[in-house]
């Protein structure tokens, strides 16, 4: 299909892993289309789906290949963070619109994000907002920043203020990012291995100050029961919570004062809703002690104690 591209209107890969959402994935491939913006191609994975993900995207694109340009794989599972990196590898575009087979785009915000790279050169991301709707499409929710995450958006408008909540307040759900392949190399893409892998990166994004904000609404985010980052399943919580932690602790020589002790005191947080999941409760205190101290260090720029003594 032949496209004029501009700089306003490069090349947009839509990159979307499938996995066990036969119900939603054409909706999410309608709505790529759905999107006037002219420059995009769209690269799916079906990472070893169980149901009839796979056979529902082939179908799609017997009917609409022509329209726009699509390369479908099917493989065996090898998880979210291998799969977004073999699609970044298969992408042709110079930017890279992150997807989800279960949540699909909005009219336009593929061009809002788009814009807003293209006026602010220096950033390597940008977010935006997302609406929430349940498995049937019947919004739930107007934002998905501040309804559902209870963001105050006003943090986003500084670089300072999105590394804030980008540490404490991780409100980014549903594909609402669009990232510079450039800046995606330059921070290693996805680490493998990792099964809620969005935060790590965008902690390394935040680091950097290379992420941006648009506050629109560019996708919806639905809610089905089923999703990774929503599980009561209190040992499977437990699991994404000592990896969130991990991550936290891998990433801390990225950031420079104040900004690291506040996400030393995150990493207590996150400890402490560990230690009340497995009911010890003295290990609850111990913890919420430590995220109050170095949350009011943080506040008042005052230096940390050595990572050493915060141990013991």
């Amino acid at each position: 299909m032949n496209r004029h591209l501009t700089d306003e209107s490069p090349l947009v890969s839509i990159l979307i892993p499938a996995y066990n959402h036969e119900d939603f994935v054409e909706r999410c491939l309608d709505s790529v289309l759905e999107d006037p913006y002219p420059a995009k191609e769209i690269v799916i994975i079906d990472d070893g789906s169980t149901d009839k993900t796979a056979e529902r995207i082939a179908a799609w694109i017997g009917r609409h290949g022509h329209e726009v340009p699509c390369e479908f794989v099917q493989r065996d599972n090898r998880g979210i963070a291998t799969t977004l990196n073999e699609l970044a590898a298969r992408a042709r575009g110079e930017l890279l619109r992150i997807g989800a087979s279960d949540d699909y785009f909005l009219p336009g915000g593929l061009r809002t994000l788009v814009r807003y790279l293209h006026e602010h050169p220096r950033k390597g991301a940008v977010i935006g907002d997302s609406i929430v709707v349940d498995r049937d499409g019947r919004k739930i929710h107007d934002s998905g920043m501040c309804d559902l995450h209870r963001a105050d958006k006003r943090d986003y408008r500084s670089d300072e203020g999105i590394r804030r909540a980008v540490i404490s307040r991780w409100a980014v759900g549903g594909p609402v990012t669009l990232l510079r392949r450039s800046e995606l190399e330059t921070v290693a893409r996805w680490t493998e291995g990792l099964r809620i892998d969005d935060w790590d990166l965008f902690l390394r994004l935040a680091a950097r100050d290379a992420l941006g904000f648009v506050d629109a609404r560019v996708c919806a985010y639905r809610l089905h029961g089923r999703n990774i980052s929503k599980t009561k399943h209190r040992a499977t919580r437990i699991l994404h919570l000592e990896e969130s932690r991990d991550v936290a602790m891998r990433r801390l020589p990225l950031f420079d004062e104040p900004s690291r002790t506040l996400l030393r005191a995150q990493i207590h947080y996150i400890g402490a809703k560990i230690a009340f999941l497995q009911a010890q409760y003295r290990h609850v205190a111990v913890r919420l002690a430590c995220y109050a101290t170095l949350r009011l260090r943080w506040y008042l720029h005052l230096p940390g104690p050595h990572p050493r003594a915060e141990r013991v």
